[in-house]
């Protein structure tokens, strides 16, 4: 029989750069959490209007990498698997970016750096995430993540325990990137919110391929989704067990949005569900929600959304097994 080893995943955003250390068997399927962990980190501020990842950015990027390094040396992992995404794509200095990871990561796993996907990949990982709780017959699903600096949009099934896609896209619009290009005022004026609108709405016009229209169920992924299931649900504290597989009707979530649209950054803080991290730039997630639940009615005539707590992150865990098993 197969021994059970650990590895690891790091997903290093536009916002945020998350861990997680999963214990499985190779050529099995299924993980269990052992550590999972995140920070907001805003690798992606002012990439939009400079290019370049700033000095204070990478600076607190290999903070938290260097502590993740740590975190999965302590606890036995066997290999490893980072992934960069958006910010890291636009970026005229990521040469700078990946020597830090490789020689972070290199201290205590020879040979490790941090990968930019394609387009393709990074589909592939989201929706297996994504979907990795739910039952194959409820599908075909469309998985939706939207980060700091993109949001992808994935169509797919299960069939046999693969993923088989159907359609995909990712597009330049995330919750960071909306924010500096347009919502400079606090809290945004309705001729701020107009212009993210509308921004959002041509950027959606991209998906025309995509097949949302085949899919039964819609599901939500990462730190924007998560949050306003939380806000939804009337939590006074972020509780990861009544987030993970929530159903929030579209009514229900377009009301979020709007409150969070029309709320200062300190009110925003005040939300006991709120990261004080992602408070500045959910105004602009809350946006893009918006306009997904308009367009996901329409198209595929769904009226409510299912948040995960497993995305890309879970994706890559899954991978590194993979990538074991031979």
């Amino acid at each position: 029989m197969t021994a059970a080893v650990r590895v690891g995943a790091i997903d290093c955003g536009t916002n945020s750069i998350r861990l997680l250390v999963a214990e499985g068997v190779p050529g099995e399927p299924g993980l269990v959490d052992v550590v999972r962990e995140m920070r907001i980190i805003r690798l992606g501020e002012g990439v939009d209007a400079t290019g370049r990842l700033s000095g204070g950015a990478l600076s607190r990027c290999r903070t938290a990498l260097t502590d993740y390094a740590a975190t999965m040396a302590e606890l036995g992992v066997q290999s490893v698997r980072m992934v960069a995404t958006s910010a890291t794509r636009d970026a005229a200095n990521k040469d700078e970016f990946f020597g830090m990871t490789a020689e972070v990561l290199g201290a205590h796993f020879p040979g490790a750096v941090a990968e930019v996907i394609s387009g393709q990949t990074e589909a592939e990982l989201t929706f297996a995430g994504g979907v990795s709780d739910l039952s194959p017959s409820d599908g075909p699903f469309v998985v939706t993540d939207l980060g700091g600096g993109s949001t992808e949009i994935v169509v797919g099934e299960l069939a046999r325990g693969e993923v088989r896609l159907l359609g995909a896209r990712s597009l330049d619009i995330g919750c960071v990137r909306i924010t500096e290009r347009v919502l400079h005022s606090d809290p945004p004026t309705a001729v701020e919110v107009a212009e993210a609108r509308a921004v959002v709405t041509e950027a959606l016009v991209e998906t025309g391929d995509v097949p949302v229209g085949r899919a039964a169920r819609w599901v939500g992924v990462a730190g924007t989704f998560t949050t306003l299931s939380a806000l939804a649900q009337n939590l006074g504290e972020y509780d990861q067990e009544r987030i993970h597989g929530s159903v929030i009707s579209l009514g229900r979530m377009r009301e979020v949005c709007d409150r969070l649209v029309a709320s200062s950054v300190t009110e925003r803080r005040s939300l006991g569900a709120m990261h004080p991290g992602r408070a500045d730039v959910i105004g602009g997630g809350a946006i893009v929600v918006q306009a997904l639940c308009d367009e996901i009615f329409e198209r595929a005539g769904l009226s409510e959304l299912t948040v995960s707590e497993k995305d890309i992150l879970d994706g890559i865990a899954m991978s590194v097994l993979t990538r074991l098993a031979g």
